[in-house]
Order: structure tokens, then C-alpha cells, then sequence
């Protein structure tokens, strides 16, 4: 008998959150966490689940606007070293939201190893911000090349860290951030006080944080003096903003 080919994995585009809109004028694209190493395939329903909710937030805030959002479906569980799969697998998510929808901008929205694909990717030319939830980031080793930033300059980017997080150190998004910032004024970064990885315990004021500036990134909308605050402040003040609690009730959700 012929051995039979193993069948090439690809990525792919879940099926846009909500009603999808008759014109589509800006898209979110969301990228769940992941695992340091595993070339197993991710199941789609626990990947999304960590994504979902925030999704559907931005979708409700942004429908009138004329907003897509997806979660990525990723073809590995495992960012697998130099292979970069997930970083590979978001732009490939960016140049797919082009041919679907055209010359609209891309937010890449990411949590954990998801956020890290997020920035890696943040450089193609349809994605015009990046929202890193509690990006997984490796220990610095003086032998290997720290993580790129080059590649966000001219995008807005927003980090968010919980300072309690014991899966990956805060202080390593403050160092990529505070990088970022010397060749690109549009980052900011707020740091949630007692909060781990996860960031449930001030999951509402992180959601309408990321709503508050993808709304603004996409649509241009005005931004919630806290992030104008942090966007405009010298390091490392706009860098370690603090998340106030209560942060986005009189937002419209």
C-alpha cells in the first residue's frame, strides 16, 4: 500500500464573534495562550475560552463601527522555540483578515504566549495596534537576542501585567515596554496590582481597558485620560500606570 502523506496543518480563523457587519471597517484579531513547547494540535474550544469574553466585549462595543473579531486557531499548541510557530500563525491571521476584508486596520489582542505572538507579529503592515495581556516572555540570556520590538514602531501598543503573576515576571514586560518606547511613543503599559496571569480578579477594569484603546486604535475614538495619560507620559511613569479599580464603568459597554 502507498504511504499516505501526513496531512500539512494550518492555521485558521474561527467564525467571526457576533453578528458579522455588512461593511467591516476594522477587525480584531484574538490570540489565545499557548504552552513554551508542544507540537500537539490546541483544541479550539479551551483556546478560545480565554479569549471569548473580552471578544465578545470589543464585538458588542465596536458593532456599529463596523468591527470584526476572531479568535485565531492556532496549528500547534507550543511556541517551540526558534520555530515561532504561534508569531507565524498571527501573521498569517493578519494577511488573511486583508484578503477577507481589504486595506482595514488589525488589532492583534493576545493573552499570554498568545500576547507574545501579538507583538512578534505587530509588525505586518495591515496591524495598526497590539493589546499583550500578560505576555509569557523568556528569561533574558545574555546568549540569545533579547525579544524584537523594532517591528511595533508606528503601532500603538497596549501591555497589561498583573504584579502578582507567577507564571511569567512583570518586570519583563516593563523592560520589553520601556525598549519598545525608545523607538515608538505609542506604548503604554499598566501594571494590576495583586493580580496573577490570569488577571480575574479585575477582569472587568482589564476588559474595558483593552475595549477603551482598541476602539481608539481602530476607529479612532477618544481615549480615556488614563491611557492618554499613559501614552503621553515619559518612562517609566507611562510604563507602570497603575489600573485603577472601578476602571471603565462609565464606559459605554
Amino acid at each position: 500500500m502507498a504511504q499516505q502523506a501526513t496531512p500539512v496543518r494550518t492555521a485558521r480563523l474561527g467564525r467571526a464573534l457576533g453578528p458579522e457587519p455588512t461593511a467591516v471597517s476594522g477587525v480584531v484579531l484574538l490570540l489565545p495562550g499557548g504552552d513554551e513547547v508542544s507540537h500537539r494540535r490546541p483544541s479550539p474550544m479551551m483556546a478560545a475560552a480565554s479569549v471569548r469574553a473580552l471578544g465578545r466585549r470589543i464585538t458588542r462595543a465596536g458593532r456599529e463601527a463596523g468591527l470584526a473579531t476572531h479568535v485565531v486557531h492556532y496549528r500547534y499548541r507550543g511556541w517551540n522555540g526558534h520555530e515561532a510557530h504561534l508569531a507565524h500563525d498571527a501573521a498569517w491571521a493578519a494577511e488573511e483578515a486583508v484578503r477577507r476584508y481589504g486595506d482595514v486596520p488589525v488589532c492583534l489582542t493576545g493573552v499570554d504566549m498568545g500576547a507574545r505572538a501579538a507583538l512578534h507579529a505587530g509588525g505586518h503592515e495591515a496591524v495598526n495596534s497590539v493589546v499583550a495581556l500578560a505576555p509569557w516572555l523568556p528569561e533574558e540570556d545574555v546568549a540569545a537576542p533579547p525579544e524584537p520590538v523594532k517591528q511595533l514602531a508606528g503601532r500603538r501598543v497596549l501591555i497589561v501585567h498583573g504584579t502578582n503573576d507567577e507564571r511569567t515576571d512583570p518586570e519583563l514586560s516593563f523592560r520589553l515596554a520601556a525598549r519598545a518606547k525608545k523607538a515608538n511613543r505609542e506604548v503604554c503599559r499598566f501594571e494590576v496590582h495583586s493580580d496573577g496571569h490570569g488577571l480575574h480578579q479585575h477582569r472587568d477594569e482589564v476588559h474595558a481597558l483593552a475595549q477603551d484603546f482598541v476602539m481608539g486604535a481602530l476607529f479612532g475614538r477618544a481615549l480615556s485620560r488614563p491611557v492618554e495619560d499613559a501614552l503621553a507620559a515619559p518612562p517609566p511613569l507611562g510604563l507602570r500606570m497603575p489600573l485603577a479599580a472601578g476602571f471603565g464603568k462609565s464606559l459605554r459597554r
